[in-house]
């Protein structure tokens, strides 16, 4: 919201922009005119719904939409309920995770244009994907039938007079070269056994599940492989105690060391609290000024760091994925570095996109640290087909994980 009213005060002054914030809400909303924005957090927005349907708008948008991809969700039905001339949806992620995400999205801005979500499903949803197989193995039309072929054309033609999409490489003029490395970490012997035991006793424990008649499930399987990745990042996460110094954070120091003495600044962003911690600890004792937010970071100190920051306080800027992901201009650091990776690289993209973007000055560079010989590989093997699968749908179709997919992970 922040952000809202910075870009709001810089780009378009003859608007004044009010915060959805403490005190008498009826009564700021009442007195709106012409001219006038109204800021509101997605949190106040379904617990303050009644007040906010309770007048005519011009125009609502909602910006950062993949917020609103589950229609069941009480914010998306009070986004629904408030009356407006022009709906206009914002976002990076689209189709986030399913293509039902899609329809979600219309249904607030174009109601009825997809159909019912039933008709939706019935006629996109489970037509438009492949047969299961492993995924990093399908191009965008090996195992499409025709009628597959069909339907995902069919929902093209119907979305794209109602998509603006401006893409990195439409503005490639107004922003400098971006360069994308993926850095492998190759782990010492211990470390090497260690998460070789951890995916042994993954498999195990799914295995007894399956052999007592349940299944694991999405959950359980998931619960797995987020140990294996913490494991991955600091071994003491996934088992503490265990004494093992972690191969990817001293490769994360030594190329702090570098990019620090270069004069550079860098994102470095983890989905994973207890690694910024650790990278935090070994930062203080080596030295290293930087900026800090997590989901706890109220929004106050959120904003502090990211002044201090764009103003020079700091070389570093550690940041949890889902906190500091999107809504943040941080156009000071010309690195990004992801200690670990994401399903989805389209939520990655746009926490890259913190700092390439309208205002940066400077070539960036993006490192991807990867632990050689692990689950982050064949997570970064995902990225390829999913990558493929959202451009497919939007010039996306379903690129959720069958429990198979899941446990083909564990078992690579």
């Amino acid at each position: 919201c922040h952000n809202w009213e910075n870009e709001i005060v810089r780009f378009a002054p003859t608007l004044t922009p009010y915060r959805f914030g403490p005190g008498d809400r009826a009564a700021l909303t009442a007195s709106l005119g012409p001219g006038d924005v109204l800021i509101a957090s997605y949190g106040l927005l379904h617990a303050e719904a009644q007040c906010l349907a309770s007048r005519q708008w011009q125009t609502a948008v909602f910006d950062e939409a993949q917020a609103l991809k589950n229609a069941d969700t009480r914010r998306s039905r009070a986004s629904r309920q408030i009356p407006a001339a022009f709906r206009i949806a914002l976002t990076g992620t689209p189709i986030e995770n399913r293509l039902e995400d899609l329809w979600s999205l219309f249904n607030l801005i174009n109601p009825g244009l997809l159909g019912t979500r039933q008709s939706f499903q019935r006629r996109f949803a489970a037509a438009a994907i492949p047969s299961a197989g492993m995924a990093g193995t399908r191009s965008e039309d090996a195992g499409i039938s025709e009628a597959q072929s069909a339907a995902r054309q069919s929902l093209r033609m119907l979305i794209r007079p109602f998509i603006l999409r401006r893409t990195k490489s439409d503005v490639l003029a107004e922003l400098p070269p971006r360069t994308e490395q993926i850095l492998e970490v190759e782990l010492p012997d211990e470390e090497r056994a260690f998460y070789e035991a951890l995916r042994r006793k993954a498999l195990e424990t799914l295995e007894k599940k399956r052999g007592a008649e349940e299944e694991p499930g999405k959950i359980s399987i998931l619960a797995e492989l987020t140990r294996l990745r913490r494991a991955c990042c600091v071994p003491a996460l996934a088992e503490p105690g265990i004494g093992l110094p972690g191969a990817k954070l001293a490769a994360f120091m030594e190329l702090v060391d570098e990019l620090v003495r270069g004069g550079h600044k860098a994102l470095v962003f983890s989905q994973f609290v207890g690694c910024l911690a650790e990278a935090r600890r070994r930062l203080d004792a080596a030295g290293y000024a930087y900026q800090y937010l997590d989901g706890s970071t109220p929004e106050k100190d959120r904003q502090a760091a990211v002044s201090a920051f764009q103003s020079g306080e700091g070389d570093l800027f550690l940041i949890s994925l889902k906190a500091g992901g999107q809504g943040l201009n941080l156009t000071a650091a010309d690195y990004v570095i992801h200690l670990d990776p994401w399903w989805n690289p389209a939520v990655e993209d746009q926490a890259s996109d913190r700092a390439y973007r309208i205002g940066q000055q400077r070539p960036v560079t993006v490192y991807r640290m990867v632990a050689r010989g692990t689950v982050e590989e064949s997570i970064l093997k995902l990225h390829r087909s999913k990558r493929a699968l959202a451009g497919d749908m939007l010039e996306g179709t379903d690129a959720a994980l069958s429990e198979s997919e899941l446990m083909e992970l564990i078992r690579r």
